[in-house]
């Protein structure tokens, strides 16, 4: 009998963190762990904490009733290429969730999303494709998330913001509870420094730091 086979795509750090999240959730739904593999062109090893790593290709040309990947890409650009790759070969997006992320009424989350260790996502919220919500972070009501955001750890988002594609936040940022009707705007591409906390809109691109977070200027 065929079975389908399961990836995280990506070996390196973030990938490791989220393969123990990846195996538990498939123990829970009766998968054996030996459906599982890593998936990643430039690891020099066979073997990675207990699963096989495999190229691409050798992804693509194993037996397998169906295929799965979750990409535990943190740069969302090359996030977006993976995506289309694995779209055009019907690899299908997969979303892995720690056992304690906690979800509350209304909350919608696009496909292929790494929700990570004490995540939360509260009320009335809106979360696009290939979210990465790292350890601690959470995003409260009447949020809309764009696609292919990250948050690293401990991002705090208040309520009413919006958060264009391609955004990343920071480790321990805070951002500003917006008004309803009048959400705090985060601009598609931008980076949110660490530690920073985010009281006003940020345009797209820009890069802002500091507590209150200002636009960052090479000096």
């Amino acid at each position: 009998m065929t079975l389908p086979l399961f990836a995280v795509y990506g070996a390196s750090g973030y990938g490791r963190e989220v393969m123990p999240l990846a195996r538990e959730q498939l123990r829970h739904q009766g998968i054996s762990a030996e459906q599982l593999v890593f998936v990643d062109d430039h690891s020099e090893v066979q073997m990675m904490n207990g699963q096989r790593v495999l190229r691409y290709a050798e992804f693509l040309q194993a037996e397998a009733s169906a295929r799965h990947a979750v990409l535990a890409i943190a740069n969302s650009a090359i996030r977006e290429k993976l995506a289309a790759r694995c779209a055009e070969n019907r690899v299908l997006p997969w979303t892995v969730a720690a056992a304690n992320v906690v979800m509350l009424d209304d909350a919608v989350l696009g496909e292929g999303a790494v929700l990570s260790p004490f995540a939360m996502l509260t009320s009335n919220i809106r979360i696009g494709r290939y979210f990465h919500a790292n350890i601690y972070s959470y995003v409260a009501h009447d949020c809309v998330i764009g696609d292919f955001v990250t948050f690293a750890p401990g991002v705090k988002c208040n309520g009413n913001v919006l958060i264009e594609d391609h955004a990343y936040i920071g480790t321990g940022a805070v951002i500003k509870q917006g008004k309803p009707g009048h959400p705090l705007v985060i601009g598609r591409g931008a980076v949110v420094g660490m530690g920073a906390v985010v009281t006003r809109d940020v345009p797209a691109g820009a890069t802002v730091v500091g507590n209150p977070a200002k636009p960052f200027i090479k000096g």
